[in-house]
């Protein structure tokens, strides 16, 4: 081999060529040039041979370098096509970058655009704890200005850097780990930030641009990583939410089905003229729960699956939160949830139409869920039971008219039409011969309908009838007193305003009804006259009074007014008790001695008051004739309440 040096050349054996080989391919701790080599060349000739070799060791070391950081970031590169856990491949990235750049530590912190905080995920090389768990505020410290800048960011000396927004925080975990000069590079996917990727010493140090280049290359497969893990976290949860879609579709379509199948069977059980009981089953089956219908006075009238007692606390009577839970359904007709035992009810819908309450659905506890759907199919039970109500209504109030007329025709007596009475009354599962008692109910005209269905229910083989304003109830109960305070006793549950049930007179026969019937009525017309008309009488206890007002109340009025009215008017006037002392006088057989004894005065007043009406009534108001028209007088007064106090009686 020739070497030329300028004006003269100088050789080199091959020998001398492949020692020069074998040194450039050297380790860089190797001599430049063997010393075997080049001994007949010149001083400046042997130093130049050694600057080439060296340059050509420091090209092949940086190829050699730059081999292995594409070898690392390939291998990065082949971990993100395969990307399983986001953790591991951030951690092994962070190693990576650590162990080529040679820094002490290197770590990773991810940006939170909800609050523009950065959080330290990953680190190599740290020892202290409280590093590891850094967030960086808003706008301070090196990494912000690398997110703000979207560039790459470094200082030799942290600590002394004023250019730099100091944190407390941050300078003291910085100095907790001793790092001196940092290296920041962006994590960049499209327009948004997603962290920043350190470098870091613990002494000074300049980072040349290959660092900086290495360390954005790490930057650019972590910001891939963080992009794709929030993809396929969005996807995750598209895929998640799209799940959950189908499977509430699938169950609404499911429930439609089964509901649309419990509104045919309704329906169906609506036009087979079906009833309550009907209803409830239907819906009990489709839920798999107990079912209670309660009517309008919230008493049951069908239940599912049949027990004695159902979902009311106690038998036949609704809690308390069950009543409260039906006045709330009210207004809507919508469900509403009781919150109370598992024996009560779950759910309660009220049955109304308009603005009539007609009942409640009472659904139990089960294990299928009383969704929307559920619920829309106990609002419809709920509606097709008030149809059923409503058109039950209709056809009691026709019962009801046509039961009237055949009481009136049978109390009209008329004898010829007595075969056909009988028909009519067997169609109504009533024996007309073995009608003979009448009970007369005087009740407000406001509640005779409520009284006449509640009657009707408990003695099926009565008729009950309006008649003249007042009900009549025709039994074949042979005893006529015991009839009327059963009579009463139903009445008076059903409605609260004061009942009167007048027993009327045995009638041997069906003809003898409408005459028994009338003394009954008028017995009531005349009690009606009383404070508080309530009670079971019987009229055949006040046929004497009868016997003399039959006439009317009118006539009563008069009387009593004309005999003791003065008496009754000098009370009213000043707050005396003269109509009390002439009661008890005739009631002692007119003696003075026993009406003070009964009225617990002495003798002497007794006198004085028996003065004070002779003044008012006439010297001869003791006589036999004048007395006997006083005493009835006055047990008239008393039997009407007292209310003649001035003026005739207001009997109408």
């Amino acid at each position: 081999m020739v070497v030329r040096d300028g004006d003269r050349d100088s050789t080199l054996s091959v020998s001398d060529v492949l020692e020069l080989l074998d040194a450039v391919v050297a380790e860089s701790d190797a001599p430049d040039v063997p010393t075997t080599v080049g001994t007949g060349l010149a001083a400046d000739e042997v130093a130049a041979i050694e600057g080439r070799v060296r340059d050509v060791r420091a090209s092949l070391a940086r190829w050699r370098r730059r081999g292995q950081e594409l070898s690392a970031l390939f291998s990065s590169a082949h971990e993100l096509a395969e990307l399983r856990d986001t953790d591991a491949l951030l951690d092994r990235l962070v190693e990576r970058a650590h162990d080529l750049l040679g820094t002490d530590v290197t770590y990773l912190s991810e940006f939170h655009e909800g609050n523009d905080e950065l959080r330290v995920r990953s680190t190599s090389g740290a020892v202290d704890s409280s590093f590891r768990e850094l967030r960086v505020p808003p706008g301070m410290g090196l990494a912000s200005r690398v997110v703000q800048t979207r560039s790459p960011q470094w200082t030799s000396t942290y600590q002394q850097n004023d250019d730099i927004p100091h944190e407390p925080g941050i300078d003291a975990a910085v100095a907790a780990e001793g790092l001196v000069a940092l290296l920041g590079v962006p994590m960049i996917a499209g327009d948004r930030v997603l962290g920043v990727l350190f470098a870091a010493n613990r002494s000074g140090h300049s980072f040349a641009p290959d660092e900086v280049a290495l360390l954005s290359a790490f930057a650019n497969h972590a910001a891939v990583v963080l992009q794709t893990t929030s993809l396929l976290e969005q996807a995750r949860l598209a895929a998640h939410e799209a799940d959950r879609a189908r499977a509430v579709l699938a169950e609404n379509v499911t429930a439609m089905e089964r509901a649309s199948a419990v509104h045919e069977d309704l329906t169906a059980v609506v036009l087979k003229g079906g009833s309550a009981q009907g209803l409830a089953d239907t819906l009990s089956d489709a839920l798999n729960r107990a079912v209670t219908i309660l009517d309008r006075d919230r008493v049951p009238v069908a239940q599912a699956p049949g027990s004695e007692a159902g979902l009311l606390h106690g038998g036949d009577v609704p809690s308390t939160r069950v009543r409260r839970a039906v006045e709330e359904s009210r207004p809507s007709g919508r469900c509403v949830f009781v919150e109370g035992a598992p024996t009560e009810p779950e759910v309660v819908v009220a049955v109304v139409a308009g603005d009539v309450f007609l009942g409640a659905v009472l659904v139990g506890h089960g294990e299928l869920e009383l969704g929307a759907v559920e619920q829309r199919t106990i609002e419809r039970t709920a509606q097709i039971a008030a149809l059923v109500a409503v058109q039950q209504d209709a056809v009691a109030e026709a019962e009801d008219r046509v039961r009237g007329e055949l009481v009136s025709d049978i109390l009209r007596g008329d004898g010829m039409q007595r075969r056909d009475l009988a028909r009519r009354a067997r169609a109504r599962d009533v024996w007309l011969d073995e009608l003979c008692t009448v009970v007369v109910v005087a009740v407000p005209a406001e509640a005779r309908r409520a009284v006449a269905v509640a009657v009707r229910r408990s003695g099926p083989a009565a008729l009950v009838g309006e008649r003249d304003g007042v009900l009549a109830v025709l039994s074949p109960g042979s005893e006529p007193n015991d009839v009327a305070r059963e009579v009463w006793a139903v009445a008076r549950r059903a409605v609260e305003s004061p009942v009167l049930a007048v027993a009327g007179p045995p009638a041997p026969s069906p003809a003898e009804l409408g005459a028994s019937f009338e003394t009954a009525r008028r017995c009531a017309q005349l009690l009606q006259h009383r404070a508080v008309p309530e009670g079971a009488v019987d009229a055949q206890a006040y046929e004497p009074y009868l016997a003399v007002f039959g006439s009317g109340s009118r006539d009563l009025s008069r009387f009593i007014d004309s005999v003791i009215g003065p008496v009754l008017r000098w009370d009213a006037e000043r707050g005396t008790e003269l109509f009390a002392t002439l009661a008890a006088f005739a009631d002692s057989h007119a003696s003075p001695t026993r009406t003070a004894r009964a009225l617990h005065v002495h003798i002497n007043t007794v006198t004085q008051r028996l003065e004070r009406i002779t003044a008012l009534l006439g010297d001869d108001w003791r006589e036999p004739e004048p007395l006997f028209r006083v005493s009835l007088a006055a047990r008239m007064h008393a039997l009407v309440g007292g209310r003649a106090t001035g003026g005739p009686v207001d009997a109408g």
